[in-house]
């Protein structure tokens, strides 16, 4: 069953403006599902066929000629000389929406786009189901049960067992994408590093105990986790530093954009086990700083998200900066609300001042209230994550 992609509006918005609109995004995230579904009319190639890549590879003025009118061009990461002759191409056409690129392998495409196709290009970043769009494929999960599950749309549209399911995309992942990055001699250590990167979820990045417990160096880590990032396995968040006279952390944490894939190579199978397991904390945590990413890449809008720490120990899970204005958000994945949830969050009002905005409590309790100007709710149960991007 195909559904409606939040980001559809956005994409076809950018159409209209630029001639070319590529869509970045994790391997089976819905990049191609999403090209086809917008512009149903656009004729569609995948360069991941050898025998398109090659006709088009012998001929390719030949090949855009014959499509005077664009098309969707899938993995053209495969082909990038391509990009110069579309580059070409839509300099003489000057029409806008000609060509869709959707395209995973994400680091060598972005360096042949900025290279290329500057200027001439829109880019969005698609992850995988945001919890609104799961909502109209099926009945709504308990937030417990999507971090088991994840959210990649072939697991709930073919209803997939997540086990099997991540066992072969993390086994291609590995096989195809960091091997095509870097060249990795001991698969088993990268594999034992994927494994302890998803139990420190939540924490700041400390590659030199990751170098220890994995037996690499410090920068070996530090390539490893700039593969992570540029293929849209793990995101780091930054920490907020902005004109605080404070000693404050400027080490980001590491999250993943999956938190199913997470789960499962920490082996939490089901939402019994998560909530019994000491990292519940910070997967719900992920799982909702994840919601919130989604909502503001679908609406086209950088992410403009940090957390804060200073050297006290006084922290708020997540800053939303919009203008001048901060809003401070505390994520908590217990079901009961206590005044200690906004500590941190009256910290930081006394801190940035007049810039602090509205606070807001994001818990998984049934209630929704108030306190201290301070907004509690549920955003699973009470006005979804519409609140990142007002």
């Amino acid at each position: 069953m195909l559904i409606k992609r939040d980001i559809e509006e956005e994409l076809c918005a950018c159409a209209n403006e630029y001639p070319v609109v590529t869509i970045f995004g994790p391997r089976q995230s819905g990049k191609t599902t999403l090209a086809r579904m917008a512009f149903p009319d656009k004729q569609y190639f995948s360069l991941e066929d050898p025998d398109i890549r090659d006709h088009i590879a012998e001929d390719p003025r030949g090949f855009l000629e014959n499509i005077p009118d664009g098309a969707i061009l899938d993995e053209i990461q495969r082909l990038p000389d391509l990009l110069s002759y579309i580059q070409s191409f839509v300099d003489k056409d000057n029409r806008s929406g000609l060509f869709i690129i959707p395209g995973s392998h994400q680091p060598l495409l972005h360096q042949a786009v900025s290279q290329t196709l500057a200027g001439r290009t829109a880019i969005l970043n698609l992850l995988p189901f945001s919890h609104a769009e799961l909502g109209r494929l099926h009945k709504q999960q308990d937030p417990f049960e999507l971090c088991c599950t994840g959210a990649y749309p072939r697991l709930h549209d073919k209803h997939l067992k997540p086990d099997r399911f991540f066992a072969g995309y993390v086994q291609t992942y590995v096989e195809r994408d960091v091997r095509a990055l870097i060249n990795i001699k001991d698969i088993d250590r990268f594999q034992v590093f994927l494994r302890l990167l998803a139990g420190r979820i939540g924490q700041l990045v400390n590659y030199r105990a990751l170098s220890n417990d994995v037996g690499v160096s410090s920068t070996t880590i530090k390539n490893w986790l700039s593969v992570l990032k540029a293929s849209f396995v793990a995101f780091e968040l930054p920490p907020y530093y902005e004109n605080i006279r404070k000693r404050v952390t400027k080490s980001p944490k590491i999250f993943f954009c999956d938190v199913g894939l997470a789960c499962y190579l920490l082996g939490i199978h089901n939402a019994n086990q998560l909530q019994r397991d000491p990292l519940r904390g910070g997967l719900y945590e992920n799982l909702i700083i994840l919601e919130i990413l989604k909502e503001r890449l679908n609406h086209g809008l950088t992410p403009q998200i940090n957390f804060y720490r200073d050297s006290n120990g006084h922290e708020v899970d997540l800053i939303i900066r919009d203008g001048r204005s901060l809003h401070p958000i505390e994520i908590k994945s217990a079901s009961t609300f206590t005044s200690s949830f906004i500590t941190g969050i009256e910290n930081f009002r006394k801190t940035v001042g007049q810039r602090c905005a509205r606070g807001m409590v994001c818990y998984n309790g049934k209630e929704k209230t108030t306190f201290k100007n301070t907004d509690v709710f549920n955003p699973f149960i009470h006005d979804g994550f519409k609140f990142a991007v007002r």
